[in-house]
């Protein structure tokens, strides 16, 4: 039987903050040891590859590479680079994960005039700088929110995720954001083809059933909810998301 390309979430399914989860290593490991596929598949948009990466071994990871990144921030600037190939200006809220997946696309960075307001999570945003980014929408840029996520599981405990900050500025402008990270079809699509494997082959592992599980069942793409994170078995049947399989450990992955 031909192995599963693993497309895996970070935060909740390989680490809290800076502590790695129990099986976590362990997995990728023998994924590596056995040249089976996969990249990470991210709605944190804060970082770059590179600095997802180091985040990765600092914690004691060993063997990630850069290229096994797939943010939202990506898929963002993916989707609209080809979905309006004539608007390249650009403004954002964000860290340097935002900023450099826009240069990577040949975007124009202005953040007095745009086409687009890339909104991801900037943990040093001032009420002044969403002040200002509002007025970008209001004189006609679209919003775009690199992911919806409600909380961020962290080691220290719940964060208040972008999803409530995009909220935010659809609330002030009166204006639905244009939404890229997962569940949305965009980040798929966009990882479909930064990994270039079909979506036959390929298995999503994720803690979150409204972004990770709801993304694969968005995409007819098998899933594993790991009950590291948001969420567990209780919660699949209150919220009515199932995810494919379901394992307390990714040890249990492991052939």
């Amino acid at each position: 039987m031909k192995n599963k390309f693993y497309m895996i979430d970070l935060d909740g399914t390989m680490y809290w903050g800076t502590k790695i989860i129990p099986g976590a290593k362990e997995f990728i490991d023998y994924l590596i040891n056995n040249d089976i596929g996969f990249i990470f598949l991210t709605n944190n948009a804060c970082r770059t590859q590179e600095q997802a990466c180091n985040h990765m071994l600092k914690m004691g990871f060993e063997n990630i590479k850069p290229y096994m990144f797939y943010t939202s921030a990506m898929a963002a600037s993916d989707y609209i680079a080809s979905a309006y190939p004539d608007k390249k200006i650009a403004g954002y809220i964000g860290e340097k994960g935002m900023r450099e997946a826009l240069i990577s696309n040949d975007f124009i960075i202005n953040n007095e005039k745009c086409d687009f307001l890339f909104v991801g999570l900037d943990r040093q945003a001032t009420y002044q700088e969403y002040s200002f980014a509002l007025r970008l929408l209001l004189n006609g840029a679209r919003l775009v929110g690199t992911n919806n996520d409600r909380i961020i599981p962290t080691e220290s405990g719940p964060c208040v995720g972008n999803g409530a900050i995009v909220a935010m500025f659809e609330y002030c402008s009166k204006q639905e954001a244009i939404k890229i990270g997962k569940p949305n079809l965009p980040i798929i699509e966009g990882a479909l083809s930064y990994a270039k494997v079909d979506r036959e082959d390929v298995m999503i592992i994720g803690d979150n059933l409204e972004t990770d599980i709801l993304c694969g069942i968005n995409a007819n793409i098998e899933t594993t909810l790991v009950t590291t994170g948001i969420h567990n078995m209780e919660d699949c049947y209150r919220l009515n998301i199932k995810p494919t399989y379901l394992v307390e450990n990714l040890k249990g992955l492991i052939k």
